[in-house]
């Protein structure tokens, strides 16, 4: 099974897929350009799928897997692609979901990233967030935010993830990558023990709880520029999203440190290119001015999509400014137009 396996995963990757699904009884299904399509081959069994993945996990991950009935780790298959990992049971037997992460980080030119995201990674502290649902390329960008500071600062760069996604080469930055599980205990201790460690720049993988939430705000404030990821879908709702994670009675606290620290939201999708395989961001940008700040201040964050359609000027742009972009230049297709934005 393990070659039958790796040959699917290699041919997911030279047909640029987003993801593979192993499901006990069913073929293989790949993801390709948003779209599910079934591997014309046998179903999967039980025990292959246990085989081939008891050989990809060393013996505390087996326990995890045993004792919390899931799993996320991360496979390495040189030559291929890097692999982000969730195995998982269910009613009808094993399942596991392989997320493709290339080995080749892409630059945010590559990407089409407007150039308001590298002035972002140039400031020297401060909160970076990327939005949106699972599978919107957040990983990616950060990826790319990351190395356009590793190729242009000498920085002292710290990620923590769960798992390590993409591997990142020293180039004029030092880079350590640190994995909740083998290098240590959550996001939130990990932060902690970060600003012991003479950080410039960290990157967290993504901000779950309150202790990681406080934690990475204080790095923020105190001189750190902040990388990291939240499950929401506008900049409105980020920063509600933030500030409600604290009790009441801190929530204006709170509210000032966020407006004096954060630099940017930036909310992004995935359309299907018209001409290529391949998938684009859809981004609304929220830039940090005066304005925001104030909003975020006196709590009245409904106002700033305002703020947004107003601040071209500061490198803003809402989904359907970006929709407009995309579509006049050809990059997807008119059928893309009457998509639903909220």
């Amino acid at each position: 099974m393990s070659n039958f396996s790796e040959d699917t995963l290699r041919f997911a990757a030279k047909n640029n897929a987003s993801d593979v699904h192993f499901t006990t009884g069913m073929p293989p299904v790949l993801r390709i350009v948003g779209e599910l399509k079934k591997v014309d081959t046998h179903p999967v069994t039980t025990e292959e799928l246990k085989n081939f993945l008891l050989g990809h996990l060393d013996s505390t991950q087996h326990e995890m897997l045993k004792t919390n009935q899931e799993l996320d780790f991360a496979v390495n298959m040189p030559g291929v692609s890097r692999f982000r990992v969730n195995v998982y049971k269910h009613l009808h037997g094993l399942s596991a979901a392989f997320r493709l992460i290339p080995q080749q980080i892409r630059t945010l030119d590559e990407l089409r990233m407007p150039s308001i995201l590298k002035d972002f990674v140039r400031k020297k502290k401060g909160l970076v967030l990327l939005t949106g649902p699972t599978g919107s390329g957040k990983s990616t960008t950060l990826a790319a935010m990351i190395n356009e500071i590793n190729y242009s600062r000498r920085e002292h760069i710290i990620t923590i993830e769960d798992p390590i996604e993409y591997l990142h080469e020293p180039q004029l930055s030092m880079i350590h990558q640190r994995e909740v599980g083998p290098h240590t205990e959550s996001f939130a201790t990990a932060l902690r023990s970060c600003l012991r460690e003479d950080p410039d720049v960290i990157l967290v993988g993504e901000m779950r709880d309150l202790e990681t939430i406080t934690n990475a705000l204080h790095a923020a404030e105190t001189g750190h520029l902040v990388l990291s990821t939240l499950h929401t879908n506008s900049a409105a709702e980020t920063v509600d999203r933030i500030i409600n994670v604290f009790p009441s009675e801190q929530q204006q606290q709170i509210r000032t440190v966020v407006a004096s620290s954060l630099v940017a939201v930036i909310a992004q999708r995935l359309l299907p290119m018209s001409m290529h395989k391949d998938r684009i961001a859809l981004l609304e940008i929220l830039a940090a001015t005066d304005a925001a700040r104030n909003l975020i201040r006196e709590g009245k964050t409904f106002q700033l999509d305002s703020v947004i359609q107003t601040g071209t000027d500061y490198g803003m742009r809402s989904f359907q400014k970006s929709l407009n972009e995309l579509l006049q230049n050809n990059l997807i297709s008119p059928e893309m137009a009457s998509i639903d934005l909220l």
